[in-house]
């Protein structure tokens, strides 16, 4: 009895002992994303839908003088909108719920320059929100804080009336997945009649912190865009491209209206950026945001796409693509034709990873422990990573392929929920008995896609050459 006694504690003091010798995860690196910010961005590819008063009188930028009747769609179907967004690989759709002009896509109860007052007298704002419930997409408000139609904009008043408003959109219509809000702010407008200039200081007129936090109380899990975030930061350019080096994170307050570098800052981030505010790159299928005839025959084409694709989301942000609906509130068939194209571009190239759990190997796992085996770069689960030890801020990883194939796309993703780390990397291929350099790049962040001049191998080896911290990696595909 004594001995068993004896083997029992021994057996308990190896668990015991086992269980202190556990290795523990590394610790996070700087900013961090929510949990809302993580779920934005894995959505990769939004849609914007920009729709309007401008729609049927050709413009841009509406004046704020426009008649309620000149809003008038034939054939107006959300759903095709949803369904159209759905097969191309979208996952939000966002709608321009009131542009500058100040007309308001549903029967706001505080004006009547809405289309409650349009020969169309529908809700559209309803219409897309059931759209995307039916076809399974998030869905989005823009809500201009610019209303040129407005008689009280510029005075404490209109604050109170973009409240009021943003109150109906955000606690109508369901779940809110993301607030845009523009950063054109006074000018020329109609404003009731005056048709007069008024000048505001946004970092001021619009109290924005009371603003958003309004917006957290009626939907606690919405991300808000602007030019600085506070959850989704502008990119810089309406031209769709993220920055080949591309932090997701900055320092809010360096984000000023007037700053002088703040488009590099945009477009780059910050790599010692207080807070995690990821970029979006909004870009539009055609010249314009709204629809033009004139410009059926300028849709971008699949090819484009597949480029700005490349250039946004293949460099950690995300793709906000615009497709206007045109004066019947329908997709015209030549954005339609362009986004099916792109499609079948995407699933060509990227839907068969040649990597999918295939063997791996690292120089350095930490505590050489199974649970951050670099394995986890190929399982297929976003939730698990290859990390070092810490201190250990440079290294390398090698895929084994099972045979020879053609590849000509290099995928990676860190870890992000531990924060981005990456600053140097390089990739190469086992090319005639000797290791090839076929790639390099700064950042990788929520995602990161190389094209490299086609080549054939079996063997591919990321080396991760600097980082902020210790290297925490949860995906490598090969196309």
């Amino acid at each position: 009895m004594i001995v068993m006694h004896k083997i029992v504690a021994f057996i308990g003091c190896l668990l015991w002992t086992g269980a202190i010798a556990q290795i523990a995860p590394p610790a996070a690196c700087g900013p961090v994303p929510t949990a809302d910010q993580l779920a934005w961005q894995r959505m990769e590819m939004n849609a914007f839908v920009h729709f309007t008063v401008n729609t049927f009188t050709d413009r841009e930028w509406g004046l704020g003088s426009e008649k309620e009747s000149v809003f008038n769609p034939t054939a107006l179907d959300a759903n095709q909108w949803a369904r159209v967004l759905k097969e191309a690989g979208f996952k939000e759709m966002i709608v321009t719920a009131k542009h500058h002009d100040g007309f308001c896509l549903w029967p706001s109860a505080y004006t009547e320059h809405s289309v409650k007052y349009s020969p169309y007298k529908g809700d559209v704002v309803k219409a897309a929100s059931e759209a995307c419930r039916k076809y399974g997409l998030k869905f989005g408000i823009y809500l201009s804080p610019w209303d040129r139609n407005n008689a009280q904009y510029g005075r404490p008043e209109y604050v109170t009336y973009y409240r009021n408003q943003l109150t109906e959109l955000l606690s109508n219509y369901g779940p809110i997945t993301e607030l845009w809000l523009d950063g054109a702010n006074g000018g020329e407008g109609y404003y009731g009649g005056a048709n007069e200039k008024r000048t505001i200081d946004r970092r001021v007129y619009y109290d924005w912190p009371a603003t958003i936090a309004l917006a957290r109380r009626l939907q606690p899990h919405i991300s808000i865009f602007s030019d600085g975030g506070p959850d989704i930061r502008w990119v810089g350019d309406e031209e769709g491209y993220a920055g080949e080096t591309d932090w997701c994170t900055v320092t809010r307050d360096t984000l000023y209206p007037g700053k002088p570098d703040i488009n590099d800052l945009l477009i780059h981030g910050s790599e010692s950026g207080a807070e995690w505010v990821p970029a979006e790159t909004d870009v539009s299928i055609r010249p314009g945001w709204f629809y033009h005839a004139s410009e059926d025959t300028l849709v971008k084409t699949p090819e484009a796409l597949f480029e700005i694709y490349l250039k946004s989301v293949g460099r950690g942000a995300t793709l906000l693509l615009n497709v206007p609906p045109d004066r019947r509130g329908l997709f015209h068939e030549n954005d339609i034709k362009s986004l099916q194209g792109f499609r079948k571009l995407l699933d060509e190239t990227f839907g068969h990873n040649l990597a999918a759990k295939a063997r791996v190997t690292a120089d350095n796992v930490r505590g050489n422990a199974g649970e951050f085996s670099a394995i986890n770069l190929t399982d297929g689960n976003p939730d698990t990573y290859w990390a070092t030890d810490d201190g250990k801020t440079s290294g390398s990883f090698e895929i084994s392929l099972k045979e020879p194939r053609l590849i000509k796309y290099i995928v990676l993703q860190e870890y992000i929920q531990l924060g981005q780390r990456v600053k140097a990397f390089n990739v190469e291929a086992w090319i005639d008995g000797a290791w090839k350099k076929v790639a390099e790049g700064t950042t990788i962040g929520y995602k990161r896609i190389l094209r490299i001049d086609p080549v054939t191998t079996s063997r591919v080896r990321v080396n991760i050459t600097d980082a902020k911290a210790c290297l925490v990696l949860a995906n490598a595909a090969v196309y």
